[in-house]
C-alpha cells in the first residue's frame, strides 16, 4: 500500500493508492504534535503492514518562522566569527536608522573561532594544534549549546581542517552539522548560514523524525520517507540528519503534483497556485526547460539556505488569514492567520473574520456539503461576527467582498514575481490551481493575468500530498571549481557521483552553474556540449541581454541522482459531449463583482469527461470547490480534470 501524508496549518492530507486509484482523507491537524495527525491519518486509511508511507512536515519550516529551535554553536575561522551576523549588508531600508539587525540563528556568545587557514586554492597554510581544539571542545561544552554548525573558510576547496575540528567536537555528543557534506560551495556567509539553519533544526526535526519512525514501524511494520524542498524523497533518517533540505516539503509535494498531472493531461507550462489554509505557494514549470526550476538562494523566514530547492514563491494569503484594520482604518488581510486553533469563525471557535468566512458570506461555500459533511459551516455564527468586525464598511457582503479582493491582489503579486518579473509573459502559462482555496479564486486571478485558461486537477485540496506520493528519490551533490567554460570536468563529475553510490542508485543528470567572468550570480544550465549556446538564451531572457564575446565561467558543477517512482497512469475516458446537467445538485445566489446571481452547483463526481457548461456555477468536491465566473466555460476533461477557458 502506497501512502503520502501532507501536514498543512490548518488540514493534514492523506492520499493512498487502492487497486490503482487514488483516494483522498483530510483530517485536521494537530499543531502541538503533527506526528498524532499523521498516526490517526494511517488508522483511518486502514493502513496495511509493510506499507510505503511518504512524508510532507512543516515541522522544520514552523521552527524557523516561530524560532524554536536548537541553541546553536557557531564555529569558523578565528577572526570571521562575526559574518554569520553582518550577512550581506543589504539593508532592506536604506534610511531607516532603527531597523533591527539581520536574522541570525546563532548569538554572539555561542560564536567561537579556531586558528587555521586555508586558502581559496585549497592549499592548507595552517592547521588547528591540538591545544587550541581541546580548548574549543571545553568552551562549547560549557556554553549550553545544544547543536553546533561547523564552517570553515575555504573548506570546500580543501575539508581536511574542517575534518579535524569535526573529529574533536564529535565527542561532545551533540548534533554537529558539516558545512562541506551539507554545503561545499562558495559564498562563506550563505554557506555558513544553511549549516547554522541545518544545526537549528536538528534537535526539532530529528526528534520529530525519530519519534514517528519509531511509531509507524512498531504500529504498521512501515518505514518513512520525507519530501525534501527539491521535490525528491529522502529516507527519514537522512531528513533527521540533514533538516535543512525539507523546510519546503509540503510546497514542493504541490509543485511536482501540478507538474505530473498537469503533463498527463497535455499542459507543458503551467503556473502553479496553491492556496492553503495560512499561506499561498505559486510556481512557473515549463516542461520545454527540464520541468521544475530549483534554486540555491532561498530564503525562509529571513535566513539564507543554499541547499536545492523548487523555486517557489510564498505569499502571506490562504484561506484562514485574518482580516483587520490598520491605525489608519484601512483594511488588512493576513499575513497572520487563524490556523487550524481557532481557525475561521464558520468552524465553530474563531471569532476574527478570514478569507474561508468570506467567501462563505459570498455564497462561494456550501455549509453543509464541506469536506463531504465531514464539518459543517456556521453562516449565522459567521454574519453575526463579521457584522461586529466589518468597522465602518456598509454591509456584511461589501466587507466580505473587500476581503476577498485583497487576499487575491496579494496572490496575484506573488504570481507577477515567478512569471513577469523573470522574463516569462502569463498569457503563455495555464494556470493551474489546487489546495483547498485554489480553485476558489483561479478564475479571478487568472482574468486580472490574462492568463487564458485554468485547470483544477483531480483532488485538487490533496495535491500536494499527490505530488509526494508520485515524486521520485532524489540525492543532490555539488561542488565549487570556479574554472573556464572549456575545463575537462570529467573527473570532477565522476568524483561526485561515486559520493553517491552508497546512498541511492539511479540516474545521474549533471548541471553546471555559468556566469560570465566578473558577475556576481549564476545560471544553472544543463551539461553539455550546447551549454554556452544554452546560458546565453537563458541570460537574455532573464536579464534581457547576452554578450557571446565575453569568457564564461563554470562556478559550480552538480549532479542530481534520480530513482524513479512507480509511475501513475490514470485511466482516459472517452469525451462524450454533454451539459454536465446530471450533476446539478442545488442552486442559489452568490456574489459575483458586487452583483447577486443564481448559480447552479455541481457536484463533481457526477460530471462526466466531456461535459460543458459556463459560469456561473460552482463545482463542489471533497476536498474544495471551484467557482466559474460569468462568462467563463469550463470542460471536464479525459483525465476528469476541469478546464476552463477564462474570457478576456
Amino acid at each position: 500500500m502506497r501512502i503520502a501524508i501532507d501536514t498543512g496549518g490548518t488540514f493534514t492530507d492523506c492520499v493512498f493508492l487502492v487497486e490503482g486509484k487514488l483516494q483522498v482523507l483530510k483530517i485536521f491537524s494537530t499543531p502541538g504534535d503533527p506526528g498524532r495527525a499523521v498516526l490517526e491519518a494511517l488508522r483511518q486509511v486502514g493502513a496495511q503492514r509493510h506499507s510505503a508511507v511518504r512524508h510532507g512536515t512543516t515541522v522544520g519550516t514552523n521552527a524557523m518562522i516561530e524560532r524554536k529551535g536548537a541553541r546553536v554553536a557557531f564555529v569558523t575561522t578565528a577572526g570571521f566569527e562575526d559574518t554569520i551576523a553582518i550577512g550581506r549588508q543589504a539593508r532592506p531600508k536604506l534610511y531607516d536608522w532603527f531597523q533591527p539587525a539581520p536574522d541570525c540563528l546563532a548569538p554572539g556568545e555561542l560564536r567561537f573561532g579556531i586558528e587555521e587557514r586555508t586558502t581559496a586554492e585549497g592549499e592548507i597554510l595552517k592547521r588547528p594544534d591540538a591545544v587550541s581544539l581541546a580548548r574549543l571542545a571545553e568552551k562549547i561544552a560549557s556554553s549550553g549549546a545544544e547543536s553546533i554548525a561547523l564552517s570553515l573558510l575555504f573548506s570546500f576547496a580543501n575539508p581536511d581542517n574542517e575534518c579535524e575540528v569535526a573529529a574533536t567536537l564529535e565527542s561532545l555528543g551533540l548534533p554537529l552539522s558539516i558545512s562541506h557534506r551539507i554545503l561545499p560551495e562558495f559564498r562563506e556567509y550563505e554557506r555558513a548560514s544553511t549549516v547554522v539553519a541545518n544545526a537549528f533544526l536538528a534537535r526539532v526535526v530529528g526528534d520529530y523524525m525519530q519519534q514517528l519512525s519509531a511509531s509507524v514501524d512498531q504500529e504498521f511494520l512501515s518505514t518513512v520517507d520525507v519530501m525534501q524542498s527539491s521535490g525528491g524523497i529522502i529516507p527519514a533518517a537522512l531528513a533527521a540528519q540533514e533538516p535543512v533540505r525539507t523546510v519546503l516539503s509540503g510546497p514542493a509535494g504541490g509543485v511536482m503534483g501540478a507538474y505530473r498531472l498537469a503533463t498527463l493531461g497535455g499542459f507543458d507550462r503551467i503556473i502553479g497556485f496553491d492556496m492553503g489554509g495560512t499561506s499561498t505557494d505559486v510556481c512557473l514549470v515549463d516542461a520545454h526547460r527540464g520541468g521544475p526550476q530549483l534554486s540555491n538562494e532561498s530564503r525562509i523566514a529571513g535566513i539564507p539556505i543554499g541547499v536545492p530547492m523548487l523555486d517557489i514563491h510564498t505569499a502571506g494569503a490562504g484561506g484562514g488569514s485574518l482580516a483587520r484594520f490598520d491605525a489608519g482604518g484601512l483594511l488588512r488581510v493576513g499575513p497572520e492567520s487563524a490556523g487550524a486553533s481557532p481557525g475561521p469563525i464558520c468552524f465553530g471557535r474563531g471569532e476574527r473574520a478570514t478569507v474561508t468566512d468570506a467567501n462563505l458570506i459570498l455564497g462561494r461555500l456550501d455549509s453543509e456539503s464541506f469536506l463531504g459533511g465531514a464539518v459543517k459551516l456556521d453562516r449565522e455564527r459567521t454574519r453575526l461576527f463579521m457584522e461586529k468586525g466589518k468597522g465602518s464598511i456598509e454591509t456584511v457582503e461589501a466587507f466580505a467582498a473587500g476581503i476577498l479582493r485583497l487576499v487575491e491582489t496579494s496572490m496575484e503579486k506573488a504570481i507577477r514575481v515567478i512569471s513577469v518579473e523573470r522574463g516569462y509573459d502569463p498569457r503563455d502559462f495555464t494556470l493551474v490551481a489546487f489546495g483547498g482555496g485554489g480553485p476558489l479564486h483561479a478564475c479571478s486571478l487568472a482574468r486580472a493575468l490574462s492568463i487564458p485558461r485554468v485547470v483544477v486537477p483531480t483532488m485538487p485540496g490533496a495535491l500536494s500530498a499527490v505530488g509526494i506520493l508520485l515524486a521520485d528519490a532524489v540525492r543532490d551533490f555539488s561542488r565549487t571549481v570556479m574554472l573556464p567554460a572549456d575545463a575537462e570536468l570529467e573527473d570532477l563529475f565522476v568524483e561526485l557521483e561515486d559520493r553517491s553510490r552508497g546512498e541511492l542508485e539511479g540516474v545521474f543528470m549533471r548541471t553546471v552553474d555559468l556566469r560570465y567572468r566578473g558577475q556576481g550570480y549564476e545560471l544553472n544550465i544543463p551539461f553539455g556540449e550546447d551549454m554556452l549556446s544554452a546560458f546565453h538564451l537563458l541570460h537574455q531572457q532573464r536579464y534581457g541581454f547576452a554578450s557571446e564575446q565575453r569568457p564564461v565561467e563554470i562556478v559550480n558543477i552538480r549532479v542530481r541522482v534520480v530513482a524513479a517512482s512507480e509511475p501513475l497512469h490514470p485511466p482516459r475516458h472517452e469525451l462524450k459531449e454533454g451539459d454536465g446537467n446530471q450533476a446539478i445538485s442545488s442552486a442559489r445566489d452568490v456574489f459575483f463583482d458586487g452583483e447577486l446571481l443564481s448559480t447552479r452547483i455541481y457536484n463533481r463526481q457526477a460530471l462526466r469527461p466531456g461535459d460543458a457548461f459556463s459560469g456561473p456555477a460552482i463545482v463542489t468536491e471533497y476536498s474544495s470547490a471551484t467557482v466559474v465566473p460569468p462568462g467563463d466555460r469550463l470542460q471536464v476533461d479525459a483525465l476528469e480534470n476541469l478546464v476552463i477557458e477564462v474570457r478576456g
